[in-house]
């Protein structure tokens, strides 16, 4: 769920300003504007604070300033997790089940991501693969990495890129950009955290949408490939999870073909990926 400021005004005033930045977003987006979805969270951000101005809301009591920004804070994390008092209460074999389990959330939800912004932008082959996803796969794994030695959040995809992709993102140049406008807002990272919940809110759900145009490819005639698609969809939001999603997708898929005869459809990767998930579930 979308989560706004607890000391909002009661009248829910937040939430129609949401409301109208997902309009504000989608008419911009019908009119081919490009930056769509960045103008329509300046345009709710400007009426959220029009919105203050005029006493319709309280806003944040506390607004972040520049002395917040701290780039030596780093220095607290920065290396932490080759230090083995970060794991002296575990044994081996509970970090072994940790870490396998990071590693199958991280390259799902990072499959996931990639294969739905690889269809948004047509990238993917005539057998609905992404061409040298290695390359894509190895990069994303560096950057956990890395972001992991930081102490930093995971540095992973996000579902967000698909915002880059409907604005005409196809190439490295597009990654590139992006990464130095992130580096860029560090420095600026008080007036980012300024935005409100309910200027970004609306940008979340258009992203929602742009996904969510690729149900059309699932072949619905067809229930035994169409029920565990139909299960993906619905546990992804449910259980806040991408990856949770393409577990009860894989374990589904698996039991159907099993309990309808059809066993030999199913490739033996499926078989094994299906039994480690309901493992996951089971000991985790």
């Amino acid at each position: 769920m979308v989560k706004f400021t607890k000391d909002f005004h009661t009248t829910g005033i937040s939430a129609l300003l949401a409301l109208i930045g997902l309009v504000i977003i989608s008419v911009l987006y019908i009119k081919n504007v490009k930056g769509s979805i960045l103008l329509g969270i300046l345009i709710t951000w400007a009426l959220g604070i029009l919105a203050q101005f005029t006493g319709l809301y309280a806003g944040d009591s506390v607004l972040p300033v520049w002395s917040d920004f701290n780039l030596g804070a780093i220095s607290k994390t920065f290396g932490q997790c080759f230090s083995s008092a970060a794991f002296a209460n575990f044994r081996i074999l509970d970090f072994i089940v940790i870490m396998f389990s990071f590693l199958f959330v991280d390259i799902f939800d990072t499959l996931g991501t990639m294969i739905a912004c690889a269809d948004k932008a047509k990238m993917l082959d005539k057998d609905g693969k992404l061409p040298r996803i290695r390359s894509a796969l190895l990069a994303d794994s560096i950057a956990t990495s890395c972001g992991a030695i930081l102490g930093t959040s995971t540095t992973t995809t996000f579902v967000e890129s698909s915002s880059g992709v409907s604005e005409g993102a196809r190439t490295g140049l597009a990654s590139v950009v992006t990464g130095l406008l992130f580096f860029l807002s560090i420095f600026l990272s008080p007036v980012f955290i300024a935005i409100p919940g309910f200027a970004t809110a609306p940008a979340l759900i258009f992203v929602g949408f742009l996904m969510i145009t690729a149900v059309k490819d699932i072949h619905f005639d067809n229930a035994i490939e169409a029920i565990p698609a139909y299960l993906t969809l619905l546990t992804m939001p449910i259980l806040y999870s991408i990856s949770d999603g393409i577990a009860v997708g894989f374990i589904s898929y698996v039991v159907l073909h099993l309990l309808a005869g059809k066993a030999k459809e199913i490739k033996p990767l499926m078989y094994v990926l299906a039994v480690l998930f309901v493992l996951k579930y089971i000991f985790l």
